[in-house]
């Protein structure tokens, strides 16, 4: 109980990116207007979404809630890194904050993983089986992946974070990144990490490798499908819809791969933190850049919408 109590009371503070405060400033401004560009372009799908009837089918209702899913998921990072870029690394975070943030940030980005691969079933029902598209793909069923994505995030998320702050804390609590990421929080413990770093690992394996499997299995069926298709046009319009989802999918497993499933041996703090950048600030602004871009009705959606304004 002693023990407990002592952990309670710590307070972990982030290392800065530099020791020069105008350094610290630069990459504050760049933060933030990343972060305010991912917040714009992600309301902008799910508003753009949300208004346009020719836009509710189950593609463009998983593509919103991937939008909403991003807007939460960076909101989890940015506020608390935003405000240690300012004071240096001198804001403190307790251990309830940390294992707060902690735990909104594996849940939505595993739910965001599951969700990926769910989107890569929808374009493998639409372009393999066209004509029973809208009676496998209901809405009921939609409504279900959905809250299967966030259930599993959620089921993911709170056993692992719940293990790793079970761990004593000391003296030694500043943390090697700029939010509570698993790996960095888990070289401030005073105790052997042998069995959390194995479970997280596991998971991280479990969470990446099962979804991505699913989704080259559909596409395996996918670019079968797109060859059989004699209309030139026809292709091209079933690729520009899966060709996006494959940026995506590319940019957020990859990053996350190399952080999470990365032997514990070769974990550089430094690059880690580096690559963290790219899936939390980066990846939430490229992600409707991406679909924005690739996807025509889309584009016709957004030109209607900001011709009312």
């Amino acid at each position: 109980m002693e023990e407990i109590n002592k952990t309670a009371k710590i307070q972990f503070f982030f290392r800065p990116f530099s020791a020069d405060p105008k350094v610290q400033v630069v990459i504050f401004v760049a933060f933030l207007v990343m972060y305010l560009t991912s917040l714009g372009g992600n309301a902008t799908i799910a508003v753009t979404v949300q208004i346009n009837n020719s836009l509710h089918t189950p593609m463009y209702f998983f593509l919103a809630n991937l939008a909403v899913l991003e807007i939460f998921y960076t909101s989890a990072i940015a506020p608390l890194a935003l405000a240690n870029l300012l004071s240096m690394g001198k804001t403190p975070v307790s251990v309830t904050g940390c294992g707060t943030q902690m735990f909104f940030f594996v849940f939505l980005g595993g739910a965001d993983c599951v969700l990926l691969a769910v989107m890569a079933y929808d374009r493998f029902i639409a372009i393999c089986y066209p004509l029973r598209y809208t009676v496998i793909m209901s809405w009921p069923l939609c409504v279900q992946l959905m809250a299967g994505s966030l259930g599993l995030g959620f089921l993911l998320s709170l056993p692992l974070t719940t293990l790793i702050f079970h761990l004593p804390f000391g003296n030694n609590n500043e943390i090697y990144h700029f939010y509570c990421d698993m790996p960095a929080v888990m070289r401030l413990a005073r105790a052997d990490t042998h069995v959390h770093r194995t479970a997280l690992y596991v998971t991280s394996f479990i969470v990446l490798s099962v979804p991505l499997s699913l989704i080259s299995i559909s596409y395996v069926f996918i670019v079968g499908a797109i060859v059989r298709i004699r209309s030139a046009q026809g292709r091209h319009r079933a690729f520009s819809t899966c060709s996006s989802h494959i940026l995506v999918v590319l940019l957020q497993y990859g990053c996350t791969s190399f952080i999470y499933l990365s032997p514990s041996s070769s974990y550089s703090p430094e690059m880690g933190r580096v690559v963290s950048v790219v899936y939390t600030f980066v990846t939430p602004i490229l992600n409707p850049l991406i679909y924005s871009m690739r996807n025509k009705e889309l584009k016709d959606a957004l030109r209607k919408a900001l011709r009312k304004f």
